[in-house]
């Protein structure tokens, strides 16, 4: 990490007052009328319902008319409605708060602005990929916890491509003997891949649960080890936030391999066991998603719109004046703070919360520690030496 510049031998004094507004104009609310708690709750609600409704359908239509539901696997299609109720009822209680609610708004007016594609048609797809794919932004923090939350990511959006459909009954497998060893994945009904069962193709297609449990362990692992020996994480954490998403991964994930263990080395034995204790785990894990540290899975787009908000404002000021330009110059040491357009959606949001000290986001970190000291000095610990 790059060291802050030292301060000067006679830093400047500490403004009497507090900072003069900006010159720039300050953007306006994006709600002006800021809504209720009991009003947040009831569109929440309705949210969660409405998308529930769009899933049930989505099911029906999706299974031909629950041709291809498999009923065994109602108590997880059950959950995944569960799923998208929380989901739909949390986000919208999430963007309904002034800070989110901005995000969102300048993340979405981002993504779909044709300027921003032609400004820099690769910046999206390189900000999904870097950001959302392989989370670059952890590696700066450590090597170790990036290649763990790389295990757990992939593990789980394979699992999650494999359980979600077959669930739905959206991807049904077929053979026309009864016993194999040539399938057929059938999608909606229409074939789209014939494969034989006996060879890699086929091995990947029927294991691809294990080897996403495979990739889950490992990860999950590291964290709960790293939760019970470092200090810092464990000085924070609480059991149901940090630990309980971790031990719902491990559950999952080693009771889906006992049931091809019991399969393939146990002749099925104890598999309805292992079937009714994995059916649990993995129901609990959806249930509990909207709800615990899962959630941050289905807020982490939102801030992909934020940084190419950020990216496209400060290569649409920039050119030939340099890494700096379309950057604002902090107030006191005229070091770069952030784009304009972030700085003054930051103040906005300041203002919507009612925080009378907006005018203080244009001030570096550094500066504001500093001046902070100074008042301290000044008006707490008067002639402290």
């Amino acid at each position: 990490m790059i060291e802050p510049p030292q301060a000067p031998a006679e830093p400047p004094q500490a403004p009497a007052g507090p900072p003069q507004a900006s010159t720039a104009p300050a953007p306006a609310s994006v709600d002006r009328a800021p809504r209720t708690p009991a009003q947040v709750r009831r569109r929440a609600t309705l949210a969660g319902v409405a998308v529930s409704l769009l899933l049930i359908l989505a099911i029906v239509f999706g299974s031909r008319l629950l041709r291809d539901f498999d009923s065994a696997l109602l108590p997880y299609a059950v959950a995944t409605v569960f799923l998208a109720f929380g989901v739909a009822y949390r986000y919208t209680v999430w963007v309904s708060a002034p800070g989110a609610r901005r995000l969102f708004a300048q993340g979405w007016r981002a993504f779909f602005s044709a300027d921003n594609f032609r400004t820099a048609p690769t910046a999206l797809p390189r900000m999904i990929a870097t950001y959302l794919g392989f989370q670059k932004f952890l590696g700066a923090r450590s090597h170790a916890r990036w290649a763990a939350h790389q295990l757990i990511f992939w593990g789980c959006v394979l699992a999650a491509l494999i359980t979600f459909p077959l669930t739905w009954g959206w991807f049904t497998f077929t053979s026309s003997t009864g016993s194999g060893p040539g399938y057929e994945m059938r999608v909606w009904g229409f074939k789209v891949l014939g494969f034989d069962a006996l060879n890699a193709v086929g091995w990947l297609m029927f294991h691809g649960l294990d080897i996403a449990a495979v990739l889950v362990i490992p990860g999950a692992c590291y964290f709960l080890w790293r939760r019970m020996k470092d200090r810092g994480a464990a000085t924070g954490q609480r059991f149901a936030y940090d630990l309980v998403p971790l031990i719902a991964l491990v559950v999952v994930s080693v009771t889906g391999l006992l049931l091809t263990f019991s399969s393939i080395f146990l002749h099925g034995g104890g598999y309805e066991f292992l079937a009714v204790l994995h059916m649990v785990s993995v129901v609990f894990t959806l249930i509990y998603i909207p709800f615990g540290k899962f959630f941050h899975i289905v807020q982490r787009p939102a801030a992909v719109g934020m940084q190419l908000f950020k990216y496209t404002a400060r290569r649409k000021d920039q050119g030939a004046a340099g890494d700096d330009a379309g950057l604002l110059a902090c107030r006191r040491c005229g070091q770069p703070v952030d784009t304009v357009p972030y700085v003054e959606n930051l103040r906005g949001t300041m203002r919507d919360l009612k925080l009378d000290f907006d005018e203080w986001a244009e001030y570096c970190p550094r500066c504001k520690r500093v001046l902070r000291g100074n008042a301290y000095l000044t008006h707490v610990k008067k002639g402290f030496k």
